[in-house]
């Protein structure tokens, strides 16, 4: 082994990226191999090194490099769930169907591991058209698993009789709220619960349309629509664009399972999408239009309703207006939530004492919309406190909202501005900053005192507009060269 080589491997196993990068340059061995014969490639894999996978195989590491068992690098990345190591080699040419002693592929080892994230990073690269019999193994392994669940098989595999260990995960990464899926390890064997999303995208990679009802039916299966088996029947149906599976999915709206109307509303939301792509919009908007007026009106499921005033807060439904009214006393908080967004700007009498009264709400969430919406409004000085009181509410993420609302509200009283210097005094570094930036757009001349008062901001606040605010103001404000 050569000191580069031995340095490269060192690296590898400190988890070292800088080093890893600044040692793969001109004239390095990314195929580098440590005392064992193990390829460096196969180290990071195993230690869960994705960055660093990936750096090694942009700098031309093998691809296909295997293990001291002889098992191809991709199966372990596939075994380990590791999606972005799963498509970086397939991008640099591992294959997907690569026959194994076992006579599985690393495509069928994915199917059966039931991550719909680790199957898509091998089905996308590959063509429109599977083999067959490949084909058809896969859809077979993949209903077999979705239909006796993941704990069941994995008990007739491994034959295990005691508890099985199940945890919640993000399939796709922490980013996102659409992948949930259930880690289910029994018997020493770890599968994830996705069967049905990577059975619905192995369907539609094939080409066939499983029944509306089916794909349904697989959505609200674990009760979950942040699952990963929702979303992926809500994706491939928004891309089936037709006018036959618009009906057939809106014809559950009237479905006696709350689920599966929320599955619809879910569906709703997607017509904006499929308009652009088809160019059927107005077909959509006036067939959306009519379903939603008459559908809200006779919702009696505070989610799915909560769902239905926000389509049609996004729809600018002409009945916006009047649905808000109507639900400001709603029982269910997660509507009330949704009513303040639905009246126009700026607010109208009518609409400025509901959303004034949402204010005082019991519900933090109802305060927090009712501050966003205050904010835009001039305000008079009867109306003045109840913004100013959210400012002081007990509960800090309405804080952070009044305070952020208030900050580029069009509101320049003396006492809202005095209320922004009171923020300044409070711990909540966030809640100083939105103060600062306050004064800033005032114009106000204790700017540069205020955001002195913010103090150094971390990563998360740092490359926030609000932190523009003092240099805007030096810029209006302050004589130039």
């Amino acid at each position: 082994m050569t000191d580069g080589d031995a340095r490269l491997v060192a690296a590898v196993r400190a988890g070292d990226l800088p080093e890893v990068h600044a040692l793969l340059g001109p004239g390095s061995n990314p195929d580098a191999v440590d005392g064992d014969g193990l390829p460096v490639l196969c180290a990071a894999v195993a230690a869960g090194e994705e960055e660093i996978a990936g750096a090694l195989l942009g700098a031309g590491a093998d691809p296909g490099a295997v293990d001291a068992d002889g098992v191809p690098v991709l199966c372990a990345a596939v075994a380990a769930f590791a999606h972005k190591t799963v498509e970086a080699l397939v991008e640099a040419g591992a294959d997907p169907d690569r026959v194994l002693p076992d006579g599985t592929t690393p495509l069928l080892r994915a199917v059966e591991g039931g991550s719909p994230a680790v199957v898509s990073a091998l089905l996308d690269e590959r063509p429109a058209r599977l083999p067959e019999a490949a084909r058809d193994r896969l859809l077979v392994a993949a209903r077999w698993w979705y239909e006796r669940g993941a704990e069941g098989e994995l008990r007739r595999l491994t034959g295990a009789t005691g508890p099985a260990d199940v945890r919640w995960v993000r399939d796709g990464g922490d980013d996102r709220v659409d992948d949930r899926v259930e880690e289910v390890t029994l018997g020493g064997r770890t599968v994830r619960a996705g069967h049905g999303a990577v059975l619905t995208r192995l369907e539609w990679h094939c080409r066939i349309l499983a029944p509306v009802g089916e794909l349904v039916a697989r959505a609200v299966r674990h009760g979950d629509p942040e699952h990963a088996d929702w979303w992926a029947s809500l994706s491939v149906l928004g891309q089936r664009q037709s006018a036959w599976t618009w009906q057939e999915v809106v014809a559950l709206h009237r479905d006696p399972a709350p689920l599966r109307r929320e599955f619809v509303a879910d569906y709703l939301s997607l017509g904006w999408m499929m308009s652009a792509v088809t160019g059927h919009a107005r077909w959509y908007e006036r067939k959306q239009a009519e379903l939603l007026g008459g559908w809200a009106d006779t919702e009696r499921d505070g989610r799915v309703l909560a769902r239905l005033l926000g389509l049609l807060e996004a729809d600018d439904h002409p009945a916006a207006r009047e649905f808000g009214l109507r639900h400001t006393g709603h029982p269910d908080p997660r509507v009330r939530r949704r009513v303040p967004r639905l009246f126009g700007r700026p607010l109208d009498p009518e609409a400025l004492r509901a959303v004034l009264d949402l204010g005082r709400d019991p519900d933090a969430g109802v305060r927090k919309t009712a501050a966003e919406a205050l904010g835009g409004e001039e305000l008079s000085e009867e109306d003045r406190p109840v913004l100013l009181a959210l400012l002081r509410d007990g509960d800090p993420e309405v804080r952070s909202w009044a305070a952020f609302a208030t900050a580029r509200s069009a509101d320049r009283s003396p006492r809202t501005t005095e209320a922004l210097w009171e923020l300044l005094g409070s711990e909540e570094q966030e809640l100083r900053l939105s103060a600062a930036y306050g004064l800033a757009l005032r114009d106000d001349p204790g700017t540069v005192e205020a955001y002195a008062g913010v103090g150094p901001l971390g990563p998360e606040l740092a490359a926030d507009h609000r932190a523009e605010g003092l240099w805007r103001w030096r810029f209006r404000n302050e004589p130039r060269e």
